[in-house]
């Protein structure tokens, strides 16, 4: 019995380098075992619809992934809406464009993260609506949403050959998703929504780790009470995201006041869980370059040093989106089109 799966396997393997597997294996695109240097850049697509140009260090202009791979960034975190607007600032991001940049990503060489928000816009801790076609949906319907809709999505990225490495089923969902329904208040309702998108994802991407993901990373019982929750309601996932901004933690706007506080954390949710650990959100003020920097060294090395190798990584959210298009003051790029000199911290890991 052990020879005859041992053949199989590598039957398969030996298929699969001539035209690629077929049913339950999974390819992850462009995976590796690097150290996660990574950047969200949905808004990416409108800026460059408006006309934003992108220079390096030079002043040459430049594709912004060039520029990002330029300075370390090896993997690329997108998110997707269910029906969004247009506009600027809060459209954007549907399944379409979102495959689009994943494509662009893997042209580049990087790695992927896809970041489902279950939403039309954007949901974090202070808003989790649900998006309007699933509006007036009873709770068996909005399981049955979740799941189709996370497939479909997924579905379209293998088609477009892309197989990404990780998947967020919800964004910073401190107090739940989907609201009312998934709100943490019934969390035998908001495991069951979970675990319908983690479960869409693996029937496509069998490999692919699914990430739940919370703000406040420096906050430890926030992180036990929330994730002690979710065991006991059984929702499933492979790794556990952190946001990570300084700036908008109450009495702790420097880093080095909260720091500790994170290192605390990834190492306590890595050994309480037996999980992985990543900061898939990290962000400082523009204007505070050497700050930033600092920030960024520090923050990669505590996640670098979690005991056996389960801190994977660091993402900066949207460092492209420089303040004079996003009004956005924790990016990590001029005025003037150029990266901020704090991105050189990802070519130090």
């Amino acid at each position: 019995m052990i020879k005859s799966i041992k053949k199989s396997l590598v039957a398969c393997f030996c298929i699969s380098l001539i035209m690629g597997c077929t049913a339950k294996q999974t390819i992850i695109t462009n995976k590796t075992n690097a150290f996660v240097k990574g950047a969200d850049i949905g808004w990416l697509p409108q800026m460059e619809a408006t006309g934003f140009k992108f220079y390096n260090n030079n002043g040459i202009e430049e594709d912004c992934f060039k520029i990002l791979k330029d300075h370390g960034i090896n993997t690329i975190r997108l998110r997707t809406w269910v029906n969004p607007s247009n506009d600027k600032a809060s459209g954007h991001c549907s399944a379409a464009e979102t495959v689009e940049m994943a494509q662009r990503a893997k042209k580049w060489g990087m790695r992927v993260m896809i970041d489902f928000h279950y939403s039309d816009s954007w949901a974090d801790p202070g808003k989790q609506k649900k998006p309007k076609a699933w509006e007036g949906h009873d709770f068996p319907t909005l399981l049955k949403d979740v799941y189709s809709y996370t497939e479909s999505v997924m579905t379209d990225l293998k088609n477009a050959g892309i197989y990404p490495e990780w998947v967020q089923v919800g964004n910073e969902t401190a107090e739940g998703m989907i609201y009312p329904e998934g709100k943490t208040s019934n969390w035998s309702q908001l495991s069951q929504l979970i675990n319908k998108g983690y479960d869409a994802v693996k029937k496509v991407s069998p490999a692919t780790k699914v990430i739940l993901h919370l703000d406040q990373g420096d906050n430890n019982n926030r992180f036990r009470t929330w994730f002690d929750n979710a065991a006991l309601h059984g929702a499933k996932f492979d790794v556990i995201g952190l946001s990570y901004y300084p700036f908008w933690l109450d009495g702790k706007p420097d880093y080095t006041k909260s720091i500790d506080d994170l290192a605390y954390n990834l190492n306590d949710m890595a050994k309480r869980f037996n999980k992985e650990v990543m900061i898939v959100e990290i962000g400082n003020e523009v204007n505070k370059v050497q700050n930033t920097y600092d920030m960024l060294i520090a923050a990669m090395q505590k996640v670098k040093d979690v005991p056996s190798k389960k801190g994977l990584g660091v993402i900066y959210w949207e460092p492209e989106g420089a303040q004079s298009w996003s009004h956005y003051a924790l990016s990590a790029w001029g005025n003037d089109g150029k990266p901020s000199k704090a991105l050189d911290a990802f070519l130090k890991f």
